[in-house]
C-alpha cells in the first residue's frame, strides 16, 4: 500500500509539473515569429504543443496583419527579380542567398515600351519593372530600336549587359533606372 501511495504521489507530481514545464516551453520570442512556430514541433506533450502552436500562429498572424511580416510566394519573388534585373541586389534571402532554389536571373527577355535617341545612342524603357536602359555608343550596324521590339539582356562585366534587340548582334549597355 505504501508503494502504491508513493507511486500515486510521484504521478501527481509529474502531472502537476508537466503544465509548468509546458508553460516554460510555450514562451515565444517576438523577434522571430516563424522560428517560434517551428520550435513548437519539438514539444512532446500534445496539449503543450497545441498551446505553443496557437500562441505562435496568433503572433505570426498579428505580425502579418500589422505589416511587420510580409508573405510572398515564388511568383512574386520571380517578378521582383525580373523588375530589379540590372541592379546590384543586397544579400538577403528574397533576392537569392542561403536556402535559395538556385534560380538566379542570368538573362532577361522583355519588350521595349518606349525609345528616345541620345547623342550616340539610345535610352529605352522595357515592360518588366518599368526599367530604363541605356546604350551609349550604338554601332552603325544597330537598327533603331522601336516600341514593341523584343530585347534580351545578358550579364557582361563591370555592371554592363549585352543587349540584343530583335535578334541583332548584342551591344553593351547599362540600366540607369
Amino acid at each position: 500500500m505504501k508503494n502504491v501511495l508513493s507511486s500515486l504521489a510521484a504521478a501527481a507530481l509529474v502531472l502537476t509539473a508537466t503544465p509548468a514545464v509546458a508553460q516554460a516551453e510555450v514562451k515565444i520570442d517576438d523577434s522571430d515569429q516563424l522560428e517560434a512556430l517551428r520550435s513548437c514541433k519539438d514539444i512532446a506533450e500534445d496539449a503543450a504543443r497545441l498551446a505553443c502552436y496557437d500562441s505562435a500562429a496568433g503572433k505570426l498572424t498579428e505580425a502579418v496583419d500589422s505589416g511587420e511580416v510580409q508573405v510572398v510566394d515564388k511568383e512574386d519573388v520571380k517578378e521582383a527579380r525580373r523588375g530589379l534585373f540590372g541592379f546590384s541586389l543586397p544579400k538577403i534571402k528574397l533576392f537569392g542567398s542561403d536556402g535559395d532554389d538556385g534560380e538566379q536571373l542570368e538573362k532577361l527577355e522583355s519588350t521595349i515600351t518606349s525609345v528616345s535617341r541620345t547623342r550616340g545612342g539610345y535610352v529605352f524603357q522595357i515592360k518588366d519593372g518599368n526599367a530604363t536602359w541605356q546604350i551609349k555608343n550604338a554601332p552603325m550596324r544597330l537598327r533603331t530600336p522601336k516600341a514593341g521590339d523584343t530585347v534580351v539582356f545578358k550579364k557582361a562585366s563591370f555592371n554592363t549587359y549585352f543587349i540584343r534587340i530583335d535578334g541583332q548582334i548584342g551591344v553593351k549597355g547599362t540600366r540607369i533606372r
